[in-house]
């Protein structure tokens, strides 16, 4: 049995996979543009805490702003002081590393021969490497290791036409995931990638003019009505010439959006290709709790807990199933992993229970079933089964709402590589000895789809190896690399 008392709350201890980025893009006429999209990158802060920053236009110039740490950090008064315009873009990104680089912040800026550009990126090219050598065979360089660099120098090297034809020119070379806004002195353009990995989508603003941001929370936060996702392989341009729509690449078929946004990334309240992110977990829930019963019947746990937050709506769906009640396990604290202060050694040595306490109570001498969305790299679960008894748990049941990562994201999702994925080299058995559970269970792929409710559409890579695009393992890097660069 390993021993888990060493696991910190920094780096690795969040065993989930991690999104890199939201992105969200404004054109609002007689608005103040840059304190609405202040307001929409807060509502996408779950989509990344290390670096945040914003780039707005007002028809003639540009000014950006951009650094380390949350949007409230980064934004203060002062700093939003001479961000005037009608048009904006923002991000606020994830980074795999402690130390977070400036230099690697969103979005990028440039001057080119077309006027100011700026772009914001979502996502994960697995041809950037090729496309990087090309444009620096061509004499340009790159302060960056980041691909939404390589973007906006080919957009700033695309020859004459509109802004509109440079980015569907570009599109045609660039392979992965790409949800990008971006920003030209009188424009915002979305773009969306062909296979629709990342979300994007659009709405009408209350007093004229239009939003598009990662999520549908975001939107509705700034009042957003007549919502719809961008579609795969849309450009679409918000400017005082109205909303325009051009499909500027055919869609794939089947489309491969990232299952895990409902399994985890997104806000339950997030809509997406008309699927509600709360339902969706609450039915993952049930699928769960089905197929355990197929096996065990209903007699083998006495309280349902879920590691919150987002297994909350699962708990809630494996609950209603099973019929085991549902109660709050553990109580977490939300801020502690956002600190950049290192704990002492003895606090370290706390390991995750300096992000988690539990309720004794509730858990008590009971057969605990704890419902979690995902194990990654395994070192989280272990502890908090080791929590539960502690606190007096006599039995700990474990249930995962997806199926067993054994395969990395090349599409811009942190899951590390190969050797990292505890299921890529253990059996569910072993993984559950690893762990100390008394039992583990993972959904299947078919009841994940069947949660769903569709048969394809999205990728199942991380479950399957089967990718949706041609992948060349020895070649592309992963996320995770891509930002440890």
């Amino acid at each position: 049995m390993p021993v888990f008392d060493s696991q910190v709350i920094f780096g690795q201890e969040d065993d989930h996979p991690h999104e890199e980025c939201g992105v969200i893009g404004i054109f609002a006429p007689n608005e103040d543009v840059a304190r609405m999209t202040f307001f929409g990158l807060y509502a996408l802060q779950h989509r990344g805490q290390e670096a945040a920053g914003m780039a707005v236009a007002d028809g003639k110039s540009m000014s950006i702003y951009k650094g380390v740490g949350l949007v409230s950090h980064v934004f203060t008064p002062n700093a939003m002081t001479d961000l005037n315009g009608h048009y904006a873009i923002g991000h606020t990104r994830y980074s795999t590393t402690g130390s977070s680089s400036l230099r690697n912040a969103q979005p990028f800026m440039i001057e080119t021969i077309h006027g100011p550009l700026a772009l914001a990126h979502n996502g994960n090219l697995i041809n950037s490497a090729e496309l990087r050598n090309e444009l620096m065979g061509q004499g340009v360089g790159f302060s960056s290791s980041s691909d939404t660099e390589v973007m906006t120098m080919m957009l700033a090297r695309n020859g004459e036409g509109t802004w509109e034809e440079r980015i569907q020119h570009a599109m045609r070379k660039w392979v992965g995931a790409y949800s990008v806004v971006i920003l030209t002195r009188d424009c915002v353009y979305a773009v969306r990638d062909p296979w629709g990995f990342r979300p994007l989508c659009i709405g009408l603003l209350p007093g004229g003019g239009h939003a598009v941001a990662s999520e549908t929370g975001a939107l509705q936060t700034l009042g957003c009505e007549a919502i719809r996702d961008v579609k795969p392989g849309e450009i679409v341009s918000l400017s005082n010439s109205a909303l325009k729509v051009m499909q500027a690449v055919s869609p794939a078929e089947p489309s491969a959006m990232c299952v895990f946004e409902h399994i985890y990334f997104a806000r339950p309240d997030q809509t997406w290709d008309g699927i509600n992110v709360h339902q969706a977990r609450q039915r993952l829930g049930e699928e769960l709790a089905r197929e355990i019963d197929e096996q065990m019947g209903n007699e083998y746990g006495d309280v349902v807990i879920p590691v919150p937050d987002s297994s909350v709506p699962a708990a809630i769906g494996f609950s209603h199933v099973s019929r085991i009640p549902y109660n709050d396990g553990f109580i977490k604290n939300r801020y502690v992993g956002r600190t950049f202060i290192e704990p002492t050694d003895s606090l370290r040595k706390r390991g995750v229970a300096l992000k988690f306490n539990v309720i004794n109570e509730n858990i008590r001498d009971k057969r605990v079933v704890m419902i979690d969305d995902s194990i990654v790299r395994g070192n989280t679960t272990g502890p908090l089964i080791k929590l539960l008894r502690n606190a007096g748990a006599r039995e700990v049941h474990v249930a995962i709402t997806c199926p067993p990562i054994a395969h990395p994201c090349f599409m811009g999702v942190d899951m590390g590589k190969h050797d990292d994925l505890i299921a890529h080299k253990r059996t569910v058995d072993e993984i559950r000895e690893y762990v100390g559970a008394d039992s583990l269970y993972f959904l299947s792929v078919d009841g994940m789809m069947r949660a769903l409710k569709r048969t394809d559409g999205f990728c199942q890579a991380c479950f399957t190896g089967r990718y949706p695009i041609p992948v060349n393992l020895s070649s592309v890097k992963t996320g995770f690399e891509r930002v440890m660069k």
